[in-house]
């Protein structure tokens, strides 16, 4: 039996390389950088971060930052940041061919986010997130994965998102 990776407080960590979908590979094998377990940025360099991740069609590490955001808020914000992390591993759960994970966190992501449409902060386009997430959790429902393209997974988190294309 070997050991556990271990942080420096004791904690479990797991320090094995990931692919670009998350998933842990063999220790040694190379693997995607990894968003450090503890980086929290300010909320326009966490979207902006965020943003470059979803544009390299990595939407995992797009999750780490979020994720990070979300831990970090207060108040009204965490569930903003908790549902922007959902809609990112909803695209991580299509990126790695799981139909039902990617409906259902894009889904659950789209309820967290909802309440911010009328006053979006930060920038954000929550109503083109929303539109464009649901679009997606409906075809990815009518017609499976196989109509998910790489554009897809690279929604835009500032400015105006046009929907994904229609059920097909």
């Amino acid at each position: 039996m070997g050991t556990r990776d271990r942080d420096p407080r004791g904690r479990a960590r797991n320090a094995r390389p990931r692919d670009a979908t998350g998933r842990p590979l063999a220790h040694g094998a190379p693997g995607v950088d990894r968003v450090p377990e503890d980086l929290v940025l300010a909320p326009v360099e966490a979207l902006a971060e965020a943003q470059r991740l979803l544009d390299e069609g990595l939407p995992f590490q797009a999750h780490e930052v979020l994720e990070g955001a979300w831990k970090a808020a207060t108040g009204a914000e965490r569930t903003l940041w908790q549902g922007l992390a959902q809609l990112a591993v909803g695209l991580t759960h299509a990126q790695r061919q799981n139909a039902t994970g990617a409906v259902a966190l894009l889904e659950r992501g789209v309820e967290r986010i909802g309440a911010f449409a009328a006053e979006p902060p930060h920038g954000l386009d929550v109503a083109g997130l929303s539109a464009r997430a649901t679009a997606l959790a409906a075809r990815i429902r009518a017609t499976g994965l196989t109509s998910v393209t790489p554009a897809d997974l690279r929604p835009q988190l500032r400015g105006r998102t046009p929907p994904g294309p229609a059920i097909r």
